[in-house]
């Protein structure tokens, strides 16, 4: 099986395709699965697909994997390097979805589990699109399940460990855009101007004042400003400056005061300067939530898989963003983390890959999540 697991994620690495285009994976996957003699279903949401293995009598759960890679160009010579040209599974998902062909393979071989289970192969993770297209197109009402799983893999954990917490793991995502419009003109004329820029220095300042001034010290955020673009010239100040950036956290409380805060700096600040700040903000991902119930049930599962030392049940928050946790909000769920090394290639890198050794890891948690469900 080790040797089966290790080919099915060396070839969905050679096929990633980003959100919504994930064709020839979904091609590969129901190839798979059918193969192993599962019902499935494609076009959930989109380009996404759900494959069901029936045990018997008993609840049914759900165990999802993410299908989308991420517009990088791949770097290294790897014999399964990326086909494609300017996308590479950078972020593991072709990990993921191996891993869940193996729990299929040896539950469908083997069985020792009653109910039900929905393999749940989601499409757009990166974009944090895929899983609210995928209830909108009725995947609990078509599929419904008692508690949903997922796990992602974690350089900087040690290889092969399993960690999970209940409540909040990962945060949610919000994106923000701040548009300033004063008066521009000549460089040597700063009095017959309303400097945006300016007023863009002090508000990148000023919104950092946010998290240290206006949040619980006790509650984790972050605000991060990540552009900053005019319509000027090198002799000419602009009337415009646009500001966007990032804001992370686990509660939806807190993104609200973050928002509330935004617009209130925005606004007093431009006003100060006979300037106008438009704010526009967006909640990009949920917040991922563990539920108790399916937490415990995943921390059994990982303690029947690894040794307890290789086990963490309340492993610190993740300031990273998921789109597990829209599925988490619909019906209690458990999102697990494991470790690829202390010292893997970080995610989202051109150089990243998958460690193929703690493939066995993730396929027997599964498959020790569904016998003692």
């Amino acid at each position: 099986m080790s040797d089966q697991v290790r080919q099915w994620r060396h070839d969905l690495h050679r096929i990633p395709e980003v959100g919504f285009a994930e064709h020839r994976t979904g091609d590969y996957l129901a190839a798979a699965l059918a193969g192993l003699g599962l019902d499935v279903v494609r076009g959930v949401g989109g380009t996404g697909l759900v494959a069901t293995l029936r045990g018997g009598d008993g609840p049914a759960i759900g165990l999802r994997a993410d299908m989308d890679g991420l517009p990088l160009t791949e770097r290294g010579d790897r014999a399964y390097r990326s086909s494609h040209d300017g996308v590479m599974h950078a972020c593991g998902h072709d990990g993921h979805m191996a891993m869940l062909l193996g729990a299929a393979s040896v539950l469908a071989a083997e069985g020792g589990f009653g109910g039900s289970v929905h393999l749940i192969f989601q499409p757009a993770e990166e974009h944090g699109r895929g899983a609210r297209a995928m209830i909108a197109d009725g995947l609990f009402e078509r599929f419904p399940v008692e508690a949903i799983h997922g796990v992602h893999n974690m350089p900087g954990h040690a290889a092969g460990a399993l960690a999970t917490r209940t409540g909040a793991i990962m945060a949610g995502e919000d994106n923000f855009e701040i548009r300033i419009a004063g008066r521009g003109g000549h460089a040597a004329r700063p009095q017959m101007v309303v400097d945006p820029i300016v007023i863009a220095a002090e508000l990148v300042l000023a919104l950092q004042t946010i998290v240290s001034r206006s949040l619980d010290p006790a509650a984790p955020a972050v605000v991060s400003c990540t552009e900053i673009t005019t319509d000027g010239a090198r002799n000419a100040i602009p009337g415009e400056a646009v500001i966007r950036g990032d804001t992370r956290s686990f509660d939806p409380e807190v993104s609200a005061l973050i928002e509330q805060r935004m617009r209130e700096l925005a606004t007093g600040i431009g006003s100060a300067h006979a300037a106008t700040a438009t704010v526009t903000y967006t909640r990009e991902f949920e917040p991922t939530v563990n539920a108790p119930a399916a937490v415990a049930a995943g921390l059994a599962a990982a303690r029947a898989t690894v040794p307890d030392d290789r086990v963490d049940p309340d492993v610190p928050q993740w300031t990273a963003s998921e789109d597990f946790g829209v599925f988490a909000r619909e019906v209690p769920g458990c999102f697990v983390l494991l470790g690829t090394g202390e010292s893997a290639t970080p995610l989202h890198s051109p150089d990243y890959d998958f460690n193929d050794e703690v493939l066995d890891v993730g396929v027997r948690y599964y498959v020790n999540l569904v016998r003692s469900a």
